[in-house]
């Protein structure tokens, strides 16, 4: 049995190895790589990515991530491919082919076929000697010195190093499309991704009640609206014109501050310079006005009358945080 220091040591060298594996591919970046963009960028069809084994879990991983910045991708597994699945590939597209090897016996049944077809193949391969390496009309080259598995057999640096140039692939591409956060929210609708996104402020504040009083309401009956509305503060509002914010905390400190209630109010115990948001702003904006400020609640304004207030546990209940 390994003792813990022992184990944290294999740790840190598997990861260096990694990291070496990564800072190998810079030097190895050649022309290609930027042809491969610009042809993926005037593509008519949709990128096809296509491995065996591990590299085909990394094939997933990088048409996920096409998909989700812009790019048209279909993951196809080269097994699959030559039993039928090769009806996927449409004239127009482009194959990017994944193999640490080169020389697979799944590959060099496929590569024929795609170039019988009249595709682009794009060789993603750590041998540049190896049959994927010749037939394809450009590479990527994903060559690692060595695996992180001390037999130097386990898919770890060579996996880590695919995965590293779909990246940058991705990257160059969203960037040479000037791809925006709007345009990714387009993409990512669902889940707490989407929802910082595209989610408005104006929509969680819908959902809560709007807790108002007067300037000249007695304190009793601030108590009361904050109790009812139960979003922890109340706005003082006039002629729909936000004066002032009562919370919670204002209470408190009223009550040590005054030893009788009586002929208080809202007015003389308001904050006067309330932080706002306006409704239009994400969601996401909020939170982060409520962090850099330590506050739980935030005013929302529909120009400069009022028209709710978002509390943190909407945010916290929608998965932004």
């Amino acid at each position: 049995m390994k003792t813990p220091s022992e184990i944290l040591q294999i740790a840190h060298n598997t990861l260096h190895t990694e990291v070496q594996g990564i800072s190998g591919l810079i030097p190895r970046l050649k022309n290609d790589f930027a042809v491969i963009v610009t042809d993926i960028l005037h593509l008519k069809g949709r990128v096809i990515v296509t491995g065996v084994g591990k590299s085909a879990i990394i094939a997933q991983k990088i048409v996920a991530t096409f998909n989700s910045t812009g790019t048209p991708s279909i993951y196809m597994h080269a097994g699959d491919a030559i039993h039928g699945d090769l009806g996927i590939i449409q004239k127009d597209d482009l194959v990017i082919c994944i193999s640490k090897s080169g020389n697979t016996a799944e590959i060099k049944v496929l590569v024929p076929l795609l170039k019988q077809a009249g595709n682009k193949l794009v060789g993603m391969v750590g041998n540049l000697d190896s049959y994927l390496a010749r037939q394809a009309n450009l590479i990527l080259d994903t060559t690692v010195e060595t695996e992180a598995c001390p037999h130097n057999l386990a898919p770890t640096t060579s996996t880590t190093a695919q995965l590293a140039m779909g990246d940058a692939l991705a990257v160059c591409l969203l960037e040479c499309r000037e791809f925006t956060s709007d345009d990714f929210a387009k993409y990512h609708p669902g889940g707490s991704l989407g929802k910082r996104l595209y989610l408005k402020v104006s929509e969680l504040a819908l959902q809560n009640e709007k807790p108002q009083v007067l300037p000249d309401a007695l304190v009793r009956e601030v108590i009361v609206e904050i109790t009812n509305k139960r979003l922890g503060a109340v706005a003082v509002v006039e002629d729909n014109v936000i004066e002032g914010v009562i919370t919670d905390g204002d209470i408190r400190r009223m009550m040590e501050k005054h030893q009788s209630i009586e002929g208080l109010k809202a007015a003389d115990i308001m904050g006067k310079s309330p932080l706002k948001i306006n409704k239009d702003e994400l969601a996401v904006n909020a939170l982060e006005l409520m962090r850099s400020n330590n506050i739980t609640q935030l005013l929302v304004t529909d120009g400069s009358s009022y028209f709710g207030i978002v509390h943190l546990h909407d945010l916290l209940k929608e998965g932004i945080i």
